[in-house]
């Protein structure tokens, strides 16, 4: 008798954390925190945790590596049940978990489940995570992370994976180069572009209001930083954005107004990838070489994947193709 594949293996409610592993840990602790504009929860050698203005305990993981990446992203959920009715899914899949589920003895603590997608990468969902007393939102400083924009090097089978194992569905497409998923009302919190190697793309840390998000920029310019691309408004999710690098050569975004999607009523659309579509302010203009060549980033094996273990091949600097002159992220 045929059984149809299980369903997703949980309901996320939303994208919780990052992990990000770098070389140069002083310095992107100092930026994040100094200038980025989050602050630190607790730390210890070689690690710190980064809240920014919601209740979530940490929305950054900073961790010190010998080699740049992606450690984790972590995706909440309800509740303790619905962690062990994950792992459970996860294992009708012969997805075996790497953690879990069980207590996570992590700053923040929780309860959580941990796996790796066809790619390598760590995912983490999650329960029960320490919260904290928000900040306030006066300050023209992120309320947490918003999306990840992931490389991959088969888009069709990371959006087949995150939407039929995880339950994301797809809000937009650009062309088939870039797919936009959802987990909540968000227009998006993971996007996947398709690439020659596996890496991070870039982290887009939501700002407040437009506001919030210019004033974002002014502060920024303060340390003597301007934006490498941006600030512009994204056809696809219409979110403001503007990126920058921090000191492991990682992109981080600042964003704000993310497109609210209604479930009942909302159709994906494939967006062509031109410049008024890139930018609908139309003041960005085209992303540089640089930016390209940082959201291009190196191939990365995973976190779980030996240090020495090779990457995968290919040149470093990003090849020209016909949508050169338009974002690989969003």
């Amino acid at each position: 008798m045929h059984r149809p594949p299980p369903g997703p293996v949980a309901r996320l409610r939303h994208l919780r954390y990052v992990e990000l592993r770098t070389p140069a840990f002083a310095e992107a602790a100092g930026f994040y925190e100094d200038v980025w504009g989050l602050e630190t929860v607790e730390s210890d050698t070689g690690a710190r945790w980064l809240r920014g203005t919601s209740d979530e305990h940490h929305v950054l993981h900073l961790t010190e590596h010998e080699r740049v990446g992606l450690g984790r992203i972590a995706f909440a959920v309800g509740t303790p049940a619905e962690v062990d009715g994950a792992a459970r899914r996860l294992e009708a899949r012969g997805i075996v978990p790497v953690h879990g589920p069980g207590p996570l003895e992590q700053a923040g603590g929780g309860y959580g489940v941990r796996f790796t997608d066809p790619e390598g990468r760590l995912v983490e969902i999650s329960a029960d995570v320490h919260a904290v007393v928000p900040r306030g939102r006066d300050g023209a400083v992120p309320v947490g992370v918003t999306h990840a924009v992931l490389n991959t090097t088969d888009i069709d089978a990371a959006v087949a994976f995150y939407r039929d194992v995880l339950g994301l569905r797809v809000s937009d497409w650009s062309e088939h180069q870039m797919a936009f998923l959802r987990c909540n009302a968000d227009h998006h919190c993971i996007a996947f572009n398709q690439a020659e190697w596996t890496s991070l793309n870039h982290v887009a840390y939501e700002m407040s209001s437009v506001d919030h998000f210019m004033r974002g920029l002014g502060r920024l310019r303060h340390h003597g930083i301007t934006p490498q691309w941006g600030p512009g408004r994204h056809g696809p999710g219409n979110n403001t954005f503007s990126y920058f690098t921090d000191p492991s050569g990682l992109v981080c975004e600042y964003t704000s107004e993310v497109a609210q999607i209604v479930e009942d009523a909302w159709i994906a659309r494939v967006w062509r990838r031109v410049p008024e579509l890139s930018d609908l302010w139309g003041t960005a203009g085209p992303p540089s070489k640089e930016i390209r060549c940082h959201m291009a980033g190196a191939p990365d094996p995973g976190p779980l994947a030996p240090v020495d273990a090779p990457p995968a091949t290919g040149p470093r600097e990003p090849q020209a193709a016909p949508h050169d002159t338009q974002e690989d992220a969003a």
